[in-house]
């Protein structure tokens, strides 16, 4: 089992020494595929170019291989490190997210049933002290302990596209799709 209190606390300074936020650390895949996933962000522009996501990679990388040399490696065996932008449909993991993309659609998957239910989808109405709202397709608000949730992210809407500008469109127009002469 992962200790994800002692990942947070390793990653969370290297990302802030960097000027960035640290949205998630996760691990998946099991014995087949072990993956340490990081996300994280400007909080300016909530957004991570592909040299953030090699310079973090690099910090935490050096970390990690610090700690396995002096004998504390918070994981076990080998896995694979993936450091990446939240993206357009971003997992929201900390309170402040559902406050900042209160207006836009969400999925939430509670721990626990609650009010007969696991999975709400709706528009996020925000979140105040520790619960948040959200409003599904009836207009009925739901009221939820943000401990309670599991897991919650953005549904990719043309509300959110338009909502997240990019850092830079330079050289969209040199691209090429490939296969074509």
């Amino acid at each position: 089992m992962v200790d994800f209190d002692a990942l947070n606390a390793i990653i969370a300074p290297e990302a802030e020494a960097m000027g960035l936020a640290l949205v998630r650390v996760a691990f998946f895949g099991g014995d087949s595929d072990p993956t340490l996933q990081v996300m994280a962000e400007r909080p300016d522009t909530r957004q991570l170019t592909i040299d953030d996501c090699a310079d973090l990679s690099r910090r935490i990388s050096d970390r990690l291989d610090a700690l396995e040399e002096a004998g504390k490696d918070p994981i076990e065996g080998a896995y694979r490190l993936e450091v990446s932008s939240p993206g357009i449909d971003r997992p929201l993991t900390r309170p402040a997210d559902f406050a900042d993309w209160a207006g836009h659609e969400a999925k939430i998957a509670l721990k626990e049933k609650r009010e007969g239910r696991q999975r709400f989808n709706g528009t996020l109405v925000g979140i105040d002290g520790d619960t948040v709202t959200i409003s599904d397709k009836e207009g009925v608000e739901h009221k939820l302990p943000f401990d309670a949730i599991d897991t919650a992210k953005l549904v990719l809407t043309d509300r959110l596209i338009a909502a997240t500008v990019p850092l830079s469109m330079e050289g969209a127009d040199d691209m090429e799709e490939e296969g074509q002469d």
